[in-house]
């Protein structure tokens, strides 16, 4: 990758980013333009990791419940893409400090359970690969295999809470034990703990629901 394509991405991830900071600062709207004027420019073959975090992002600034979930099923799909050919959790076929390492970390973002549009407890509302690296558009950059691994958590949690919102405690259940199955790759710090702290908090409220409980997923992130 050339230093201009490389620059070329960094700028994309700092428009994202750009657009966040609107997002947290309550402008929805403007959120939503933004985000979805870049996602038109990325196109459906555009960089993985680069639809993977708009789309992460843009389900936060959905008033609908069924188009955040539209919005995090893409994102999902954007992370597989990052690994084209390989098996859940292996590293896609970039070199070290090649798009995926451009995490996005601990700048602004989701909070465990507490995203915006999300009330805590959910469990949605995490930073894509939060604590594997920086914010969006900065610097430190980690392996490709570790920060595709964080994602899985983080996903599946956001798909689990908007099944919740959409009344569909069944496929919240299979996104949940997802989630579950994908801790192993989290760091015991903050962010690791916050993420499984409310993927707990999610479980509990599933218990209360009417229904089977939750089911074992095999560990396919190991």
């Amino acid at each position: 990758m050339t230093e201009q394509q490389e620059a070329s991405e960094d700028a994309v991830m700092t428009r994202i980013g750009q657009a966040v900071i609107l997002l947290h600062a309550g402008d929805r709207e403007e959120a939503r333009n933004r985000l979805g004027e870049i996602w038109a420019e990325i196109g459906a073959e555009g960089d993985s990791l680069h639809r993977c975090t708009l789309a992460h992002y843009m389900a936060d600034a959905q008033d609908d419940p069924a188009d955040e979930l539209a919005w995090d099923l893409r994102a999902l799909t954007a992370a597989d893409g990052l690994r084209p050919g390989e098996e859940p959790g292996l590293p896609p076929g970039r070199r070290p400090g090649q798009g995926v390492g451009q995490t996005i970390g601990e700048g602004p973002g989701r909070t465990p359970g507490e995203g915006p549009g999300r009330t805590p407890g959910e469990g949605a509302g995490q930073t894509i690969g939060e604590g594997a690296g920086q914010g969006v558009g900065q610097g430190a950059r980690p392996g490709p295999q570790q920060a595709v691994r964080v994602f899985y958590p983080s996903l599946h949690l956001s798909l689990a809470a908007d099944y919740v919102k959409l009344r569909r405690p069944e496929a919240a259940r299979v996104h949940l034990a997802r989630a579950r199955a994908a801790t192993g790759a989290l760091a015991d710090d903050g962010y690791g703990n916050g993420v499984r702290a409310a993927i707990a908090r999610l479980e509990r409220r599933l218990a209360a629901e009417p229904g089977e409980g939750p089911r074992p997923f095999p560990e396919q992130y190991s």
